[in-house]
């Protein structure tokens, strides 16, 4: 019976404040004109869904109901009767009942329940009550944009406090569908707690599920194991952290794939394990990006720019980033430093952090140390220029150590390339 009386109350709670006085007004009405056990429990439930006003209204009319009922009914004393009817109680305790109040605490039973009458979503109300009812919009069942879902959301209104940037990754397919299936407490915050234990602070989440929000729903164990991979192959956690934070898809892969990787750059680059370790954890993108691109640009420091593997392996662990750069600007970097500045190998395998350099700064540095005479990258002659210093350092440092002139005077100079 109780999940009977649940049901209508929530029905009941679903209508407007003066909707449910009227059909509470309506019930009392009804309840007490009819000759038969009165039940209080059922109207102080109803009650207590309106007004606290409207609760001492329900008390006063089942005062006047009960008199006019002790009124009509048959008294041997009608000097009784007509005393009933000029006195008014003070209180219900002091009221001379005839009808049977039931205990608070009783269940309702279900021919009550048949009793009542029901409520309809088509019964006629007043304008005046039809313009205080609020409906929420409907949601869209497709959109472009999670917008339309984040005030219904939590998981999402959670996610935007974090620093995720929705309006990325609702262009990016399924994440919307995948974000709007995840549960924040269930799903969401235990591989928050996870990422935070390996070293990923408060301030990064954002960025990175805005990156990989993918993870979210990954199994907890898998993550886990994946970690431990990586520690058994000697990495510190202050290394853990730091490569899942610049590669926010490491965790994402398995643990196969993870020692597939390190394999192949062990072996196609010949270095130790120390140095393959140190090697992906400058550049851990290496464990996750597409092994196309190395393979090439490996082909082109041999083949087409005649380096050595032994030299390849030094440029390699100096500057890393080579190996994963585009094969046109190396291939232009090359032919500008090697054929036009004629620079050797040797000097090249030196400082390659040119490879990693913009092409039009080494350009007009070259051009007004031409200009100037001062273009002297041999170092067994006076006035030598290292390639580091060439690329390295702002303009004025440039224009006063190395040019020997105003900065004004290189400006003026680049208007006229």
């Amino acid at each position: 019976m109780p999940i009977l009386y649940g049901k209508w109350l929530c029905q009941f709670s679903r209508y407007p404040m003066k909707i449910r006085n009227f059909i509470i007004i309506t019930q009392i009405r009804n309840h007490f004109t009819r000759p038969r056990k009165t039940n209080l429990h059922c109207l102080l439930a109803l009650s207590q869904q309106s007004s606290g006003s409207f609760l001492h209204w329900g008390f006063k009319n089942y005062r006047t109901s009960s008199l006019w009922n002790s009124s009509q009914a048959p008294s041997s004393n009608g000097q009784e009767n007509i005393s009933a009817q000029g006195t008014h109680p003070t209180s219900l305790n002091e009221l001379p009942l005839k009808t049977e109040v039931t205990n608070f605490d009783s269940q309702i039973s279900l021919e009550e329940l048949d009793d009542l009458s029901p409520i309809s979503p088509l019964q006629q109300i007043s304008e005046e009550d039809a313009v205080q009812i609020v409906a929420e919009p409907p949601l869209p069942p497709a959109s472009f944009t999670l917008r339309d879902y984040v005030d219904r959301s939590k998981t999402l209104q959670k996610l935007v406090l974090l620093g995720v940037n929705l309006s990325k990754l609702e262009k990016r397919p399924g994440a919307g569908n995948l974000l709007l299936r995840l549960d924040f407490e269930n799903d969401i915050q235990k591989i928050l707690l996870f990422l935070k234990d390996i070293g990923v602070e408060d301030n990064q989440l954002g960025a990175f599920l805005t990156k990989n929000y993918i993870i979210l729903s990954e199994d907890l164990e898998n993550l886990r194991i994946r970690v431990a991979y990586l520690e058994s192959k000697k990495f510190s956690k202050t290394d853990i952290s730091r490569m899942v934070i610049n590669a926010p898809y490491l965790l994402s892969f398995p643990v196969d794939r993870l020692d597939n990787r390190l394999g192949f750059f062990q072996k196609e680059l010949g270095l130790d394990v120390q140095k393959t370790r140190d090697l992906v954890i400058r550049l851990p993108r290496l464990l996750t990006g597409s092994l196309e691109p190395v393979k090439e640009n490996m082909k082109v420091y041999r083949l087409q720019f005649g380096f050595k593997h032994n030299e390849i392996q030094h440029m390699v662990t100096r500057i890393p980033k080579i190996l994963t750069a585009s094969k046109r600007k190396l291939t232009e970097t090359f032919d500008y430093v090697h054929n036009v500045m004629h620079i050797p190998h040797h000097l090249i395998v030196k400082f390659p952090q040119v490879f990693n350099s913009k092409l039009l700064r080494v350009k007009e540095r070259n051009s007004f140390l031409t200009y100037l005479g001062r273009a002297q990258y041999d170092p067994q002659k006076p006035n030598y220029i290292s390639l580091d210093k060439l690329v390295s350092i702002p303009d004025e440092e440039f224009c006063k150590e190395i040019a020997k002139a105003s900065l004004q005077d290189f400006e003026m100079f680049l208007k006229t390339l």
